[in-house]
């Protein structure tokens, strides 16, 4: 009770603080039995009337008082949160504390040991051969954070060989609450190492150089960068990408390292439009690309011009995508363009790149989506999904012929990689499947030979032949086959009596692969069946799979993902009542959708970092997403059916009093992707409008951003507690017991 109390005061601070009036309904009375008055109750939100009238609409948001109004400062330094919300969220973590974490002290430490003991603590990558040097990543025995470094290239695979560490992460991470790399890139000719470093979760990156012969920082120190760069090919410049007030990237400038001057290269003026950066595989070619979620734009500029005039591609179309890749003297174009809604690939010679220059080199194949390219001298690497599955195609500059990589296991995961020089006729790619550890390939594009490089060790042992993984398409309702990838214990009984765990997130196209995660094998052991949902809004099936889940078709989704829980049950794999559904960021949408619309399925949902007050997040323009993002759930702004088709699924707006199962809800202060206060109002709704229900706890992290706690292993403790509330929502442990009905 010491937590209710505690909150009393800030109930009534905030309603002087906001010069609001509160309503009269603050707090609904609940009647507890004797054992729930004997535990500590939640802290419980005050209701402030803040009006919003938009496109003729008018709605209450009760919790607007947690969006701090100087949020933006917030972001760079947490300590700047205004008291009265700091006090309500650390009182919330309070009770997370007291009523979920203190229970499962033990499992927890349990599965983290678990967890960790699959974890090689010294493992690093295989070695990228660039010119004379092998580059290549480590980690020491119990380092939080990796070491780059590099040796000859003659001895890249030798791990006795002398090394140079170039960037020692554990070192520069010491005493921060967090630590986070971005780009790290070497200069063209070895000397200089340039990195991008975050110490806040804010994703405002610092770029620094440091000189690698001496060991000693340069005097270049780049602020307010959005964390990506390149090198000039005369190692004169940086090209780096900046991150406006509100976060978002917005123009690209050239840092002269002799004089240590700015100049501007390209700036953006439409918000929802972000800047990019790359160099080309060639290293001849400099590319900045300006695109929202559907339009696409790209300039380019040889890598050795400084103070570069920038040249167009092609101008931006809205609703039209595309991607440049600099081989064999011409740029080759991955686009949608034509109404090729797989995409195709075609060529534009580099004087003239218009789109009436542009001739097809692999014609559109609707149910083939063309994802990628990757150039070598003498070959491209091409990637492709179809029926979920996705190849590597490889095409040859001599003759135009091709040939693709296959692979045999039902559902699977393959991914090219970086790792060697340009005229190596060898292609570095991993593959790994829900029952297979990640491996590394190095295949040579001549004679066709792959050599298996590395395998990911699994310290504690793991044989994958005592799992279980298959693929099945579940109907939804309106026939469309969604694809459902399932991990088991082989012990495990197919007979309705295993607890699921339904993964998904299906926005923005992401598809979700089927690959290898030794956390989750904590609740297959224990169980568990893993389930992931591979619904319309990702483009596991295709491009027209990602328009079938997107704006005004948004609810097929989270129907998907209803659906394939339900067919799950109906064919025996569990029970109504026995799936924990686990989403974060836009998949938190999707789990708080779906709990709104089918309660009573779920035993549980983990909604890590959730993008739940979809209405008023799309409605505000100064956030750093919003823009860009209306062509993907519809500006609510200027359009009414917008509004109204996202008023309707927003899980923040549609919370009611239903039967709720309990909820795990979490989100970092420093988030500039899913603000603090969406998870923080979703569960103060929660609390007032289905009090009876649930329980719910939320838990903030107060010095991280979207991704969580920085380092490996301090990760691994936030995996541990989205099990230990998996397990207790099932009943599965006598440490905490949420299932319903026992």
């Amino acid at each position: 009770m010491r937590l209710v109390a505690q909150f009393a005061g800030l109930v009534a601070a905030t309603a002087l603080f906001s010069g609001c009036t509160m309503t009269k309904d603050t707090v609904e009375p609940v009647t507890l039995t004797s054992a729930e008055a004997a535990l500590p109750q939640p802290p419980v939100a005050a209701r402030v009337d803040h009006e919003i009238t938009q496109l003729g609409r008018t709605r209450n948001d009760p919790y607007n008082w947690l969006k701090d109004d100087n949020w933006q400062e917030v972001m760079r330094d947490p300590s700047q949160l205004k008291p009265e919300i700091r006090g309500y969220l650390e009182a919330e973590n309070a009770y997370t504390k007291v009523r979920l974490e203190d229970p499962t002290t033990a499992l927890r430490d349990e599965l983290f040991n678990e967890m960790r003991g699959r974890i090689k603590e010294d493992d690093s990558s295989v070695p990228a051969v660039d010119g004379d040097w092998a580059y290549y990543t480590r980690f020491r025995e119990g380092g939080e954070y990796m070491v780059y470094a590099r040796r000859p290239a003659a001895q890249a695979f030798d791990t006795s060989a002398p090394e140079t560490i170039l960037l020692d992460g554990d070192a520069l991470g010491e005493g921060q609450d967090y630590f986070a790399f971005n780009d790290i890139e070497v200069s063209p000719d070895h000397k200089y190492v340039a990195y991008a470093t975050d110490i806040k979760g804010s994703e405002f990156y610092t770029i620094r150089v440091k000189n690698i012969e001496t060991g000693e920082l340069t005097s270049t120190v780049i602020d307010n960068a959005y964390g990506s760069f390149e090198w000039s090919r005369t190692g004169k410049a940086l090209f780096w990408v900046h991150r406006d007030a509100n976060s978002r990237p917005d123009a690209v400038y050239q840092r002269n390292l002799e004089t240590g001057e700015d100049t501007l290269i390209y700036e953006e003026k439409d918000p929802g439009f972000f800047v990019g950066l790359e160099t080309s595989e060639s290293e001849d070619v400099i590319f900045v690309s300006a695109g929202g979620h559907t339009t696409s734009e790209v300039y380019w500029f040889p890598a050795d011009e400084l103070n570069p005039t920038l040249r167009l591609v092609a101008p931006r179309v809205i609703d039209e995508e595309y991607s440049v890749t600099h081989w064999d003297g011409a740029f080759y174009i991955v686009t949608n363009a034509g109404g090729a809604v797989d995409f195709k690939m075609v060529k534009a010679p580099m004087a003239s790149t218009s789109r009436e220059a542009w001739t097809d080199v692999i014609p559109h194949r609707p149910g083939t989506l063309l994802l990628g390219v990757s150039a070598q001298k003498d070959y491209l690497a091409i990637m492709e999904r179809e029926n979920a599955l996705p190849r590597i195609v490889i095409r040859s500059r001599a003759d135009g012929s091709s040939h693709s990589i296959s692979f045999d296991e039902a559902a699977y995961s393959v991914g090219l990689e970086g790792g060697h020089n340009f005229d190596v006729p060898v292609l570095r790619f991993d593959y790994a499947s829900p029952t297979t550890p990640d491996q590394v390939y190095d295949y040579d594009l001549n004679t066709r030979e792959k050599v298996l490089r590395k395998t990911r060790e699994v310290p504690s042992g793991h044989n994958p032949a005592d799992y279980v993984a298959e693929r099945i398409m579940a109907p939804s309702w309106d026939g469309a086959l969604v694809p459902v990838t399932l991990l088991r214990h082989k012990d495990t009984r197919v007979d309705g009596t295993a607890p699921v765990l339904l993964y998904g997130y299906g926005s923005y196209g992401i598809s979700m692969p089927a690959d290898f995660r030794t956390g989750r094998l904590s609740l297959v052991d224990r169980g568990f069946i893993y389930a992931i949902v591979h619904m319309r809004g990702g483009m596991e099936k295709g491009y027209q799979w990602y328009l079938d889940g997107k704006l005004d078709k948004k609810t097929n989704t989270f129907k998907d993902y209803i659906a394939a829980g339900q067919y799950l049950v109906d064919k025996g794999y569990t029970q109504r009542g026995k799936l924990v559904a686990h989403g974060g960021s836009a998949g938190g949408l999707l789990v708080g959708a779906a709990v709104n619309m089918d309660p009573t399925l779920f035993a549980g949902v983990i909604a890590a970092v959730p993008f739940v007050d979809v209405l008023n997040t799309m409605s505000d323009e100064s956030l750093p997403l919003t823009p860009p993002e209306w062509p993907e759930w519809g500006n609510p702004l200027t359009d009414e059916k917008a509004y109204d088709t996202i008023l309707a699924y927003s899980p923040y707006d549609q919370v009611t009093k239903l039967d709720y199962p309990a909820m795990l809800i979490t989100g970092g202060v420093t988030d500039p992707r899913v603000t603090y206060w969406e998870p923080a109002k979703w569960a103060a709704k929660l609390r007032h409008e289905a009090p009876e229900a649930g329980p719910y706890f939320l838990r903030i992290n107060m010095d991280a951003g979207h991704g969580g706690a920085s380092g490996r292993f301090e990760g691994l403790k936030e995996v541990a507690t989205e099990y230990a509330f998996a397990l207790g929502a099932v009943g599965k442990t006598d440490s905490l017991d949420l299932a319903k009905g026992k």
